[in-house]
C-alpha cells in the first residue's frame, strides 16, 4: 500500500511575510501552536514539546528543523520520543496576488507503531485540520 500523504492548502489574506513570522517566531506560535520552550528558524535546530489527545495522554515531540528558505519553504522531522518512527512537516508559501497561500504537508505518519491508536492516520487529519484551519486561521484574522 502506498504511503499517505496529509496535505492542506490554505489561502491567507496576509502578505507572505506575516504567514513566515506566525510559522517561525516562538511568542507568535505560542498564540495558536503550542507553546514551545525554544524555537529558531535554522537548519539543523532541534526543538520539544509536550502534546497529547489529553491530559492524561501525552507524548513529547523531537522535531528538527531539515530544510529552511526564509519565506518560502520550512521542513521539519516529527518524532516520539520513546517510539519508532520518523515523519516529516512542510511548509511552502506562495504567492496568490495580495495573499498568501500555504502548502502544508506531513510524510511519513506510517512510520509509527500501527498498534497505537493515537498514531493513526485520521487522528493527524483531524488535528492539523484543526491547527491549520481554526488555530492559524483565527490567529492571522485578528492580526
Amino acid at each position: 500500500m502506498p504511503a499517505k500523504i496529509l496535505s492542506i492548502e490554505r489561502v491567507f489574506k496576509v502578505s507572505r511575510k506575516e504567514l513566515w513570522l506566525a510559522l517561525t517566531e516562538k511568542e507568535l506560535l505560542k498564540q495558536w501552536y503550542f507553546d514551545l520552550p525554544e524555537f529558531k528558524a535554522a537548519v539543523g535546530f532541534v526543538f520539544e514539546f509536550t502534546g497529547g489527545p489529553s491530559p492524561e495522554k501525552q507524548y513529547q515531540h523531537r522535531c528538527e528543523i531539515t530544510e529552511l528558505i526564509p519565506e518560502v519553504k520550512m521542513t521539519h522531522t516529527w518524532c516520539y520520543k520513546g517510539y519508532e518512527g520518523i515523519s516529516y512537516v512542510t511548509y511552502e508559501l506562495f504567492d496568490e496576488e495580495e495573499n498568501t497561500r500555504l502548502k502544508f504537508t506531513h510524510t511519513g505518519i506510517d512510520s509509527f507503531p500501527a498498534d497505537i491508536s493515537d498514531f493513526a492516520f485520521h487522528n493527524f487529519e483531524e488535528g492539523w485540520n484543526h491547527i491549520i484551519n481554526i488555530s492559524l486561521t483565527g490567529f492571522l484574522e485578528k492580526k
